[in-house]
């Protein structure tokens, strides 16, 4: 079980503490709000209040021995940075920060920690995808132009062959998988049927998925 620390309770601090736990993780979730801390005490491992830009207060709880802490302060600048500054002196394995603005990402930059969250912009770009794509269930960027994707297949592709579906894409589309009543069938070749409500896999360069993505719409 790997353990972690969340300092900022609110809605994306208590999300990730949840899910956290969801997936088998032990969670230490830290805020200065009592209301909050008592919402998250039944769910977490631990929930305490704390000052999390003192220093002191944060070894005392151990967070430096988390595998991970998630700093999800919300707008108070100065207690985001205050907070990565106590745990980079703690040497925290991994220091995950929610940015809050440009001039909040910088600082983290400068600071060096491990990675820099922007949930409101990649929520809104994962939004714009689902919309512009509404065949596509998840999809993961790799770089800027290659995707990983989840897409259901429907109505329109429904009897055809994965080889019919990528016909256009010459070889620039990979199939990883296809989930089938709970099965995976796993790399399946051009001869491979698809067929209504199959979960299909697929990595590729975005261009080559906006080629077959007329094929996957419902007709």
């Amino acid at each position: 079980m790997n353990q972690f620390t969340v300092i900022g309770l609110g809605r994306f601090g208590y999300a990730a503490s949840l899910e956290l736990v969801r997936l088998g993780n032990s969670v230490l979730g830290v805020d200065t709000r009592d209301r909050l801390v008592r919402r998250a005490a039944d769910h977490i491992h631990l929930a305490t209040i704390a000052d999390a830009t003192d220093e002191h207060a944060l070894k005392e709880l151990g967070v430096q021995q988390s595998d991970a802490v998630l700093v999800a302060i919300g707008e108070n600048l100065e207690a985001s940075i205050l907070c990565v500054l106590a745990l980079k002196n703690l040497k925290a394995k991994q220091i995950w920060v929610k940015a809050c603005s440009k001039a909040h990402h910088t600082i983290l930059a400068k600071l060096g920690v491990d990675r820099i969250i922007h949930p409101e912009e990649e929520m809104g770009m994962r939004v714009a995808q689902n919309l512009n794509y509404p065949m596509v269930n998840q999809y993961m960027q790799l770089s800027t132009s290659q995707y990983v994707v989840e897409i259901e297949i429907n109505t329109t592709s429904d009897g055809t062959t994965l080889g019919q579906l990528l016909r256009k894409t010459h070889g620039a589309i990979c199939a990883l998988m296809i989930y089938r009543n709970e099965e995976v069938h796993a790399h399946p070749d051009d001869e491979a049927v698809l067929h209504l409500g199959d979960c299909l896999v697929l990595s590729g360069a975005l261009e080559a998925l906006k080629k077959i993505a007329p094929k996957l719409k419902a007709s």
